[in-house]
């Protein structure tokens, strides 16, 4: 039989669990908590001035041009979304393979999921430059005449694919806290927290039937998630697939996206759980080294097969014969944009491959480092896929070059403050750790140990 470290570290009792979890929601945060607050607060302040002034005079004030006219805005879009797919996949899939490893990441995981569609969100409203007539995309009997949405329009889809995604996340989310939420309503000494957390509990008691509802919920969530995981990515591919432009028009889009997708997620998972290590040291016990060790494995994976599909899109552009296509990709790794090629490439290829070696994917500081530079590679992927298909196409006459503003930069920057506010406030009111889920694996990986004792 093979003994497996313990997935919970300390010798937990139950009592212990809960006190480590739900005390968390019960006293005032230390200075480190406030200073990461405020520095959230400055970059969202920064970001709701640039949307306030690219709403009021147009989408002028940022780059956007003639040829290249998906900026920043679009970039910012898709790497939200991608960020947003390793929650639910995290918590959906593991979940359905049974892998009890996921249980002390997975509700962070899918709250980091709904922090970063609701940020993406704001990004293709404020793209259509009227931001106030964005219910138009949405299918509804109008009086106004012939006036419906374009269904053969991929950004149709994506406002389905999104707007469905969100939703099913939020649910699955919150119906895995209500438990918890109960712990806590059952432990607050002041009214209003119990009538708060009793009214998010939903009355739970705990009882057989309770807990058999929940599961059965829960699981049908799980299994309406993951299909959503794959469609979500592959949809806002099409944006670009569909098209016809040489470097855009591929039929690799969609599984190079999910793969994209879940490795600059789990890249951000890392980012948050190695920063929520630091600021709460009773976190060590539950996120263990174990847990980001698993998880940059996923990295190290997905960075492959993201480093593949790289290379595959330069052999297909070769084996076409199709000279706009060739000429798009050499434009692309050598023309005035290929700095942005090669700090993709480093970032998002060469840089994970130190994860095969076990002290780095074991390495707090290490992983840190990683998981930022992984990200940053991430945006300039969709950097290089719409810039630099976009500034040069079949026509010469038509070539020019797209430079960001500050107002750019300001959206860019600023959405990481929108993010970080959300989730800094979810660590302070909600268990940012599941405590029913945690209680069952106590016992793992412990000799001659079945579960943990009271």
């Amino acid at each position: 039989m093979i003994r497996r470290n313990p997935l919970v570290l300390g010798n937990k009792t139950y009592a212990n669990v809960t006190e480590d979890i739900s005390s968390l929601l019960e006293r005032f945060p230390g200075p480190t908590y406030y200073v990461g607050l405020a520095g959230a607060l400055f970059l969202l302040f920064i970001f709701l001035f640039a949307q306030g002034m690219i709403s009021t005079f147009g989408m002028g004030l940022m780059g956007t041009n003639h040829p290249v006219g998906w900026g920043v805005d679009i970039i910012t879009f898709v790497f939200w979304i991608g960020i947003g797919h390793a929650g639910t996949l995290i918590s959906a899939v593991l979940f359905l393979f049974r892998q009890k490893w996921r249980t002390s990441i997975a509700r962070t995981a899918e709250a980091m999921t709904v922090f970063a569609v609701m940020t993406a969100g704001v990004f293709p409203l404020l793209h259509t430059g009227r931001p106030w007539l964005a219910y138009w995309l949405l299918p509804y009997p109008n009086q106004r005449g012939p006036l419906w949405v374009n269904f053969r329009s991929p950004l149709v889809w994506d406002v389905f694919a999104v707007s469905t995604y969100a939703t099913v996340s939020m649910v699955f989310w919150y119906i895995g806290m209500v438990p918890d939420l109960a712990t806590v309503r059952d432990r607050a000494q002041n009214v209003w927290r119990k009538r708060i957390y009793g009214a998010l509990s939903l009355g739970w008691r705990g009882t057989a039937r309770n807990w058999n509802h929940y599961e059965m919920v829960y699981m049908l969530l799980a299994g309406l998630s993951t299909p959503l995981v794959l469609s979500v990515h592959s949809i806002v591919s099409f944006d670009f697939a569909v098209a016809v432009l040489p470097g855009w028009h591929t039929t690799i889009f969609p599984p190079y996206f999910v793969a994209g997708a879940i490795f600059s997620g789990f890249a951000m998972v890392v980012t948050l759980m190695s920063v929520l290590r630091e600021i709460v040291p009773v976190f060590k016990d539950y996120l263990t080294l174990d847990h980001m060790e698993a998880m940059n494995k996923i990295i190290m994976c997905t960075g492959l097969m993201v480093g593949y599909a790289y290379g595959s899109e330069f052999f297909v552009a070769w084996y076409s014969g199709v000279e706009y296509e060739v000429f798009i990709f050499k434009n692309r790794a050598f023309g005035p944009y290929g700095w942005s090629y090669w700090i993709m490439v480093t970032c998002n290829v060469i840089i994970p491959q130190i994860f095969w070696f076990r002290w780095a994917r074991r390495s707090i500081p290490t992983m840190f480092v990683v998981s930022i530079f992984v990200n940053i590679g991430m945006w300039f992927e969709r950097f290089v896929i719409t810039v630099t298909s976009l500034h040069r196409d079949f026509l010469p006459s038509n070539w020019g070059m797209w430079v960001p503003t500050a107002y750019d930069m300001g959206a860019l920057f600023g959405s990481f403050g929108l993010f970080f506010t959300l989730f800094l406030l979810y660590i302070r009111t909600l268990p940012a750790i599941s405590i029913a889920e945690v209680k069952p694996v106590l016992g793992v990986g412990r000799e001659g140990e079945g579960h943990g004792h009271h």
